[in-house]
């Protein structure tokens, strides 16, 4: 027989048991250690408070970029899966579903058109979430494609770079994507379209080589880090300290590698008006 406790013991457990509360309401200013309202961050497109410019992802700054937070998804062309048959810790394979599954996406880049203050535009956005931004022939596969689509469409291209260098596991074939990307830049000059280049953090390796360096207007966000080699194997390859700041935006806007260091709260606008002044029409008026 059981007892009055044992009756009232599932209401007690009720009235006691945890709350169940959202594990994501609060995120940690990677500066300051301050835990910050993530509907706050969100507001403030992850810039935080002392100036911060979190790491986000491509829909994200698609949805930043383009006026009325509206724009066309373009499909992205199929390359080669695993052609090498890497294999390291796992089958690139793998890797590459891994990715997949925790990104949503193919692989590290992502393409849109609409408009950006009125100005026609394609851009083209680099995921470091997914395999840190590596570029591979999906990636270069997709740069061309994008570039391909500006000049079909009269419009300009700007792309936001942020990657960790060359995917290692194509081997030769990610190299191969530097000239190629290379080309597609020339092909946008010759249409005389304008190519935009915004960095991000971080910008490194063969991305920096090639065409995260060869914009017509180089803009980069706050701290970002950006340069080919990283600051650690510069100093263990020269033996010197590195000046402070060395390889951040501030640091190349003034030695003249970037053009400006803009805010991700004004991008928008500030693109829209160099867009203005770059496109064909604006020429001929």
């Amino acid at each position: 027989m059981n007892s009055w406790l044992d009756r009232i013991r599932p209401g007690i457990n009720r009235i006691f048991q945890k709350r169940d509360t959202p594990d994501n309401l609060w995120v940690k200013d990677p500066d300051t250690g301050a835990m910050l309202f993530k509907a706050d961050l969100e507001a403030a497109q992850w810039v935080t408070p002392s100036g911060k410019h979190m790491r986000i992802g491509a829909s994200l700054r698609l949805k930043y970029l383009f006026d009325g937070e509206t724009w066309e998804d373009i499909p992205q062309p199929q390359v080669a899966q695993d052609p090498l048959k890497f294999k390291d810790d796992k089958p690139y394979i793998a890797r590459l579903k891994d990715a997949r599954h925790k990104n949503g996406t193919e692989d590290c880049m992502s393409i849109g058109a609409g408009r950006i203050l009125g100005q026609k535009a394609v851009v083209i956005v680099q995921d470091f979430a997914f395999m840190g931004g590596s570029l591979g022939m999906a990636a270069g596969e997709a740069f061309v494609k994008a570039a391909e689509e500006a000049v079909a469409r009269g419009a300009g291209l700007i792309c936001c770079t942020a990657a960790g260098g060359a995917r290692m596991q194509e081997g030769i074939l990610s190299l191969m994507q530097m000239p190629r990307t290379t080309l597609a830049v020339d092909a946008l000059k010759q249409a005389g379209l304008p190519y935009l280049v915004v960095l991000t953090d971080p910008t490194t390796g063969g991305v920096t080589a090639s065409y995260a360096m060869l914009g017509d207007v180089h803009i980069a966000e706050p701290g970002a880090l950006i340069g080919f080699a990283g600051p650690r194997v510069i100093e263990q390859t020269i033996r010197q300290t590195l000046p402070e700041g060395f390889q951040r935006s501030e640091y190349l806007r003034e030695h003249g590698m970037v053009d400006t260091v803009v805010d991700r709260r004004q991008l928008r606008e500030t693109l829209g008006r160099i867009l203005a002044l770059l496109m064909p029409q604006a020429a001929a008026a």
